[in-house]
């Protein structure tokens, strides 16, 4: 009972004007190999990164167990300085260790203030930020964030989208990714901008039957990979070694189209959010009918929905 698997193709050599021409109108996810991504692919050693930024303090995801659970919360956040991070998150055993000898580390770079500061390399690590060249394949000011990440091997990300569209440049290691469809949202068990299946590889069936029906993209990036992530696609991702990656988020609907209090680039757009505010208070105004009545109405909305919002060519 496996999902079918779909390859993400890869490209080699996109210009700019061949991805904006071909592949970005597709809002399919794509490889991008033999990019010009800087110095940052062969410079960024372990040693390199621990001295290159010294001990500044950051806060990162400690986890006993390689698969991070959102809902169940089974991490902690811990602060260490830089340099002290880097090389623990690179060791498999530790000597020093906050939970157990063989816990995962991810860092996921904020903001000055993570409240009201987007992550942007250039502002949190200016130093690292001189050795990287990001693919400016969209407007100068559609940009929206510049997210460092350092993660252990072996440590998996729980599946979840995102409101940008993004590039994932792996600078060192090697990453699988797996992704989902929007328009596979039926099957994925939502909570939030989350989903509930985080055993994408063994799930439980039982729990979740629906899921079977998920359509699996699937890639491995390796050091110098560029990985296009349309907006609203799922992903899940796996860290096979110790690895360093930037993710690029830019704005692809008008900016006064997205919370202003979004430092994350994963809310919902300020009109996303206010239908589905009327819609649970529709859903409340359906409860005082008797049974057999709220479904008949809950059915006939649904129907308007699909009328009124599907797209045409993809049921």
């Amino acid at each position: 009972r496996g999902q079918p698997v779909v390859r993400v193709p890869s490209l080699d050599g996109v210009t700019r004007e061949r991805f904006l021409r071909d592949i970005y109108p597709r809002r399919e996810p794509v490889v991008l190999k033999g990019m010009e991504l800087g110095s940052c692919t062969t410079k960024w050693t372990v040693d390199y990164l621990s001295q290159a930024e010294g001990s500044k303090e950051v806060k990162i995801h400690v986890s006993a167990v390689p698969q991070m659970d959102f809902l169940s919360k089974n991490f902690v956040y811990r602060t260490l300085p830089f340099d002290v991070f880097v090389r623990r998150a690179a060791e498999v055993k530790h000597k020093e260790y906050f939970l157990s000898e063989d816990e995962k580390y991810y860092l996921r770079t904020v903001g000055e203030d993570a409240r009201k500061d987007i992550a942007d390399i250039r502002k949190q690590f200016p130093v690292l930020a001189e050795d990287v060249q990001i693919p400016e394949y969209f407007e100068k000011e559609q940009f929206f964030s510049s997210v460092f990440r350092i993660s252990s091997a072996g440590l998996q990300l729980w599946t979840h989208y995102d409101v940008m569209d993004n590039f994932l440049i792996q600078v060192t290691g090697r990453k699988r990714v797996v992704l989902y469809s929007p328009r596979d949202v039926p099957y994925l068990y939502l909570s939030g901008t989350k989903s509930e299946v985080l055993d994408v590889d063994n799930p439980d069936f039982e729990k979740y039957p629906l899921f079977v029906k998920a359509k699996r993209y699937q890639c491995y990036l390796e050091a110098g990979d560029v990985l296009f992530i349309p907006a609203m696609w799922f992903h899940n991702v796996i860290s096979e070694e110790f690895g360093v990656a930037l993710n690029v988020f830019w704005k692809h609907l008008p900016a006064e189209c997205y919370d202003k209090s979004d430092t994350y680039g994963n809310k919902d757009p300020t009109a996303a959010s206010r239908a589905i505010q009327i819609l649970d208070r529709a859903l409340k105004t359906l409860e005082e009918l008797p049974e057999e009545y709220r479904d008949f109405y809950a059915r006939r909305m649904v129907l308007r929905i699909q009328e009124k919002a599907y797209r045409n060519d993809y049921g």
